[in-house]
């Protein structure tokens, strides 16, 4: 194209703006009856709230993606993950699933403020000494019972039988090794002396048991597979740990719950296990951060309700999600959906379609509801304004005219006449609006009466 016309189609739209805008000014101020001033204001005002209407449209928007920290490849954390990430899709909404080494990992990746992610599945008792302050709590999504296996033909009923022994205890940082070091201790039994602690992740720690390199080996089904446990649960000579001092340990730790595993639950032929296991479990939570968007929080509480509600083999159906509050406090967006459920948009609308209508109703509806007062005041403030202005010279030609005597001499009439000069020459130079035209010539008829009467009265001196 051309430079010139390319100048032509610039000046062009440029004229067609300008012209528009010039069309609205005026429109404004014959209907408003504002000036010029008033009117420019009022425009740049509108601008500024349809600007901010726009950025508070558009950053209300929940997010289309949601990132969640979950488990490895085996664990029932990924699992699961991969679960809510097809209930999400339903819904229009993408979860990324990332892997970690299990809860204490989910945990610290959530409290920190450089790592994206927005929710992740968190073993209750871990946040001791970590900063939690913007993380909430969805509720609590599952139980996650504490297996322990042992190679031998003594029963144990006591974790303070394997001092002494060579114990595998889960890899660093995830949430078996933590939970297993501090019953141990509990138990009065530390790294050292005879006992070993061994830090291995299951895979290996299940192959040196059935190998007998160690004595007993700590599961937790974040990190350990369900294939991996059942071999055991099946393998002579190999035994799970009944905690017969169950109650005990829920009454002490405030975080863990009591689980029976039934007799025969595993394998009713083989009978597996021949008697019924008293297990200790700490609950999952499913954590998030505290910016989570209202409209996705109620998007995961109901995968979360579709997921977990079912009956296991240590729960019974919709007995979760539930809100236990244990170190995270409760998100107020998820009590509200406890004790209500679902909004009302969100119950009859798809995702998408209540969520844009939320929006309208949440950003346009308060601002529209401000700014149309605002706007009505703008001109009763002008309006205001521009009667004082008229008032004034009121005041001053009524003041003058006060001042008209019966005999008055020819200086006190020359300096009468002056000051309404003065007058008259303010009143012309004013502007005003055009609903103010009938208000602007009466005053200035009123200014030729005074003139009138005081020429007649020094007429008649």
């Amino acid at each position: 194209m051309e430079p010139d016309k390319k100048k032509g189609i610039a000046a062009s739209i440029k004229n067609f703006f300008q012209s528009g805008f010039m069309k609205i000014q005026t429109n404004i101020m014959e209907t408003m009856g504002l000036g010029k001033v008033a009117t420019i204001s009022a425009l740049i005002l509108i601008a500024l709230v349809t600007v901010l209407i726009v950025f508070l449209f558009v950053r209300s928007a929940p997010p289309k993606t949601i990132i969640m920290t979950s488990g490895d490849d085996n664990s029932m954390f990924y699992k699961i993950a991969g679960k809510y990430a097809k209930v999400l899709a339903r819904n229009g909404v993408k979860l990324k699933i990332i892997k970690s080494e299990g809860s204490l990992e989910n945990l610290q990746r959530l409290s920190n403020p450089s790592y994206r992610v927005d929710v992740g599945f968190v073993q209750a008792g871990l946040a001791k000494d970590k900063k939690i302050e913007k993380l909430v709590s969805l509720g609590s999504v599952a139980y996650e019972p504490l297996f322990v296996f042992y190679r031998g033909t003594k029963p144990v009923e006591l974790l303070s039988q394997f001092k002494g022994k060579k114990l595998a205890i889960g890899p660093d940082g995830s949430g078996t090794n933590y939970l297993a070091t501090a019953l141990l201790s509990m138990n009065g039994i530390e790294q050292g002396e005879l006992t070993e602690l061994r830090e291995m992740d299951d895979e290996e720690a299940a192959q040196d048991l059935l190998a007998g390199k160690v004595d007993a080996v700590f599961f937790m089904a974040d990190s350990a597979s369900s294939g991996i446990m059942r071999k055991l649960l099946h393998e002579p000579g190999i035994h799970l740990v009944n905690f017969t001092q169950a109650d005990a340990y829920t009454r002490r730790v405030g975080y863990l719950n009591k689980l029976v595993l039934p007799k025969g639950a595993i394998d009713f032929g083989k009978n597996v296990p021949d008697q019924d296991i008293h297990l200790i479990a700490p609950s999952v939570e499913l954590i998030a951060r505290d910016d989570l968007h209202p409209a996705l929080s109620d998007l995961l509480l109901e995968a979360a309700k579709e997921i977990h509600g079912r009956a296991t083999l240590f729960q019974g159906r919709g007995e979760f999600p539930v809100p236990l509050e244990h170190e995270f406090r409760i998100s107020d967006d998820a009590t509200r959906y406890y004790k209500s459920g679902k909004s009302f948009l969100y119950r009859y609308f798809p995702f998408w379609m209540a969520s844009l209508i939320n929006r309208i109703l949440v950003v346009f509806l308060p601002i529209v509801l401000i700014l149309i007062p605002g706007m009505r005041v703008i001109p009763a403030i002008y309006q205001w304004g521009t009667k004082m202005r008229i008032y004034r010279w009121y005041r001053q030609l009524l003041a003058l005219e006060q001042n008209i005597i019966a005999r008055m001499d020819a200086n006190k009439q020359k300096e009468l006449l002056a000051r309404l000069d003065q007058i008259e020459q303010a009143v012309n130079n004013m502007k005003v609006p055009a609903s103010f035209a009938d208000q602007f010539y009466v005053l200035r008829g009123h200014v030729g009466f005074v003139r009138a009467r005081l020429l007649e009265r020094g007429a008649a001196n």
